[in-house]
């Protein structure tokens, strides 16, 4: 499924091969988390923004329209007309981070609905249900995502109950898999490793999650408050637990140099929500650094958005008038802006790529880890 093409230091240059075709990795996945892209985006137009795989979410897809509903519309590629690979989160990060009234037990998660506060549980075999209901290509185990700080006690119960729920999902899509009426039976599964900031509890519960010989793992957990070096430090520890030959994806993250680092510290795959939810606000990456694009020195300003990019946003729009459509309040604002933000990320992994190709991603990590956190000029 995984196939190593290159190396530059850590850094990896690969392609994964799945029912839904191949992708080409580092990937950056574009967050559609109710099967839809928010600013007003398209699946067909996600082709064209370079979108090779997008992540939507157990969680939110149970409670509307619900599982079985997609199910019976024949699974999310269908019901959002997406051909390419779709990653589906566990919905354990929102069950621990939306629902009130919680109760973790080893059985799973007893939780109120944040939309209607009723009654719901979900454990392993319910999220592994979900998941094969709505036939992504990549589903997620169900796992316990604790708050940084956190004691290192509890911490270590949580990764052991952590290890436990990921053999019963295991066990439940081999079963599922299996089903006559399972739309995707060659579901890929990916184990998530947790620890919070405690190096070695990280290490221990990644070598003994990689024993599973899982499709994927994945780095939870980070990317939730604690400062970047703490990430940084977490991820020179954990990845060389990593199987070689599987891919590696760090979730929740990030920002631009965060995903150019955490390439060069062993990487394939990332998603995040910022480059939409920045967008919808009128904050956009382009090649110079950071660009606020409501800011009066764009008023008058003719220039595109990013003169170095050529995504549809940009090659018809001036800065004035995105900057105009958000002070009268129009939709075509965050639309735009948000056309722009993610085409920005697909082509930073495609370039992150072609200098991995080329032997130049040294010099790249060089000239643009730094420079795309700064704020860009505005003369």
């Amino acid at each position: 499924m995984y196939t190593l093409l290159k190396q530059e230091g850590i850094a990896r240059r690969g392609m994964v091969e799945t029912v839904h075709g191949t992708f080409q990795t580092p990937c950056f996945m574009n967050v559609g988390t109710s099967a839809a892209i928010k600013g007003g985006i398209s699946s067909p137009e996600l082709v064209g923004l370079g979108c090779q795989v997008e992540l939507c979410n157990t969680y939110h897809l149970h409670l509307r329209p619900g599982d079985e509903i997609i199910h019976k519309l024949g699974g999310l590629h269908r019901f959002m007309n997406w051909q390419r690979p779709i990653l589906t989160d566990s919905g354990g990060f929102q069950v621990f981070s939306l629902a009130k009234l919680r109760k973790i037990k080893e059985e799973g998660v007893y939780f109120r609905s944040h939309l209607d506060g009723r009654r719901i549980f979900m454990g392993p075999e319910e999220s592994m249900r979900i998941q094969s209901h709505l036939a992504s290509t990549i589903a997620m185990a169900f796992d316990e995502c604790v708050e940084n700080p956190a004691p290192y006690d509890y911490a270590a119960r949580s990764c052991a109950r952590t290890t436990r729920w990921l053999r019963r999902c295991k066990t439940e899509m081999e079963r599922l898999s299996a089903l006559p009426d399972t739309i995707n039976p060659r579901q890929l599964l990916f184990g998530i490793n947790q620890g919070c900031t405690f190096e070695r509890l990280r290490v221990e519960h990644m070598q003994e999650i990689a024993e599973m010989d899982l499709d994927g793992y994945a780095v939870g957990g980070l990317a939730v408050g604690e400062p970047t070096e703490e990430m940084y430090r977490i991820l020179d520890a954990v990845v060389p637990h990593m199987p070689v030959h599987k891919p590696r994806y760090l979730m929740g993250v990030g920002t631009p140099s965060n995903i150019i680092e955490a390439v060069a510290r062993g990487i394939d795959m990332f998603d995040c929500v910022m480059p939409t939810r920045n967008a919808r606000h009128g904050t956009v990456f382009t090649w110079e650094g950071i660009r606020h694009m409501k800011n009066q020195a764009y008023e008058t300003d003719e220039r595109p958005i990013d003169p170095q990019c050529d995504c549809p946003a940009c090659r018809n729009f001036s800065r004035a008038y995105v900057r105009h459509l958000f002070k009268s309040g129009e939709m075509l604002a965050g639309r735009l802006t948000v056309i722009h933000n993610l085409y920005f990320y697909n082509h930073l992994t495609q370039r992150i790529r072609d200098a991995l190709d080329e032997g130049t991603f040294a010099q790249f990590r060089a000239q643009y880890s730094s420079l795309l956190a700064q704020k860009a000029p505005e003369d």
